[in-house]
């Protein structure tokens, strides 16, 4: 067995497991027996009965494990099945009970300053889950109240965590959309048995750097989190597929990146679990009296022109919200594009919020102007003539 592990600043639990040198990136028996050991050993170290959660809240850990002819749970060999290290060897439970029993236990007795430094931590946590829990309480019970009059949420028939076909609750998805006219644009071309929509006001509240009891405070995101039945856990999700639907302009990326910051800050098994994504919508349409193409990049707008010849019309679409229900109905059926939102194994969560909602450095500007997209905006005219609106510097300062 080996075993690296630390505190970060995020919330939740972060871990890292291998079997024979391979990533079960679903975990399985050994990382459960980890998480498991670690509390008993914290407990019998202190001397204390810290709450499970507290012990384990913004952990990072790498556990790695040699199992003699493992047993996995999925053909792609994510999971670890296994109860017992070998066939005739003791269980996975034991063994890593015991190891960290001795190891850790030694470790913190040698190491005072860390133990002192875990265990303040563990103190911090505790504190924040009591001050969060009245909060918390009144928050579900103002979300209940409001589930029954709850303009944000046109609920649909199926969810993920309840009992249905496989195939409708694994189609279940949320869209979470800005404004009213692009929530009701989706909410008449939807499926009412797979898909639900959740309205935003506007601009949702920037959480960078906040903590969970103001987050909690805040009714919009309160909303939302009891519409995904996420207060306590991942584990009974309302939706497989949960997707940020926001205009292709300024605010709606702007929107789009307050809304990744709430989830990866407070929530980021979400991501790591591909539950999050981005709605992919049309950017043009081009047609005449015959026929008419929906393009989602400049690319696929000019190969529609030389289709059509002659002179298409061309419509470029400013926000969803211009776009009719009629035509919704095939960007978010069959036709769908979702882009996931991915998480690489390796990410530092704590330094991708920090570079890109933290203060504004030199690093981060030369970032925004090495990447910086102008769209050109379409002329209706004969000569199809195309204008770009000049950036003012102080524009991509303030970026």
């Amino acid at each position: 067995i080996e075993i690296a592990m630390t505190h970060g600043n995020h919330y939740g639990e972060q871990n890292y497991s291998f079997v024979n040198g391979q990533n079960t990136t679903q975990g399985g028996t050994h990382l459960n027996a980890f998480r498991e050991a670690l509390v008993k050993v914290v407990r019998t170290h202190f001397k204390k009965d810290y709450d499970a959660k507290d012990i384990r809240e913004s952990i990072i850990a790498a556990v790695s494990v040699r199992v003699e002819e493992p047993v996995f749970e999925s053909q792609t060999k994510t999971r670890l099945g296994s109860e017992r290290i070998a066939p005739d060897g003791p269980a996975i439970r034991t063994w890593m009970n015991d190891f960290l029993s001795k190891a850790l236990d030694d470790f913190l007795h040698k190491n005072q300053e860390v133990a002192k430094a875990m265990e303040s931590r563990i103190k911090q946590s505790e504190r924040e889950r009591k001050e969060i829990s009245e909060v918390k309480k009144l928050a579900n019970q103002r979300a209940k109240a409001a589930n029954v009059h709850n303009k944000k949420l046109r609920d649909c028939k199926y969810h993920l965590n309840e009992k249905g076909p496989d195939e409708q609750k694994l189609a279940s998805t949320l869209f979470i959309t800005e404004g009213d006219s692009a929530s009701g644009s989706i909410t008449k071309a939807r499926d009412v048995n797979t898909q639900a929509v959740f309205s935003l006001r506007g601009k949702p509240l920037n959480c960078y750097g906040l903590t969970k009891k103001i987050v909690y405070q805040n009714e919009e995101f309160n909303l939302l989190q009891h519409a995904l039945n996420i207060e306590d856990s991942m584990d009974d999700l309302r939706y497989n597929r949960v997707v940020i639907a926001t205009d292709a302009d300024v605010d709606g990326m702007h929107i789009r990146l307050l809304m990744l910051t709430f989830f990866l800050q407070f929530f980021p098994d979400i991501v790591r679990n591909g539950h999050l994504y981005i709605l992919d919508t049309p950017l043009f349409r081009v047609r005449d009296k015959q026929q008419t193409f929906y393009c989602y990049s400049e690319t696929e707008k000019q190969a529609a022109i030389q289709k059509l010849r002659g002179k298409p019309e061309i419509t470029r679409f400013k926000g969803l919200g211009e776009i009719s229900p009629h035509e919704f109905a095939d960007f978010i059926g069959e036709n769908i594009r979702l882009d996931p939102v991915i998480l690489p194994e390796d990410t530092n969560l704590d330094h991708v919020l920090d570079y890109y909602m933290g203060k504004n450095t030199p690093e981060r500007q030369d970032f925004i102007i090495e990447n910086l997209r102008v769209e050109l905006d379409i002329i209706d005219t004969p000569e199809e003539e195309a204008q770009v609106e000049p950036v003012a510097p102080e524009e991509v300062e303030a970026a």
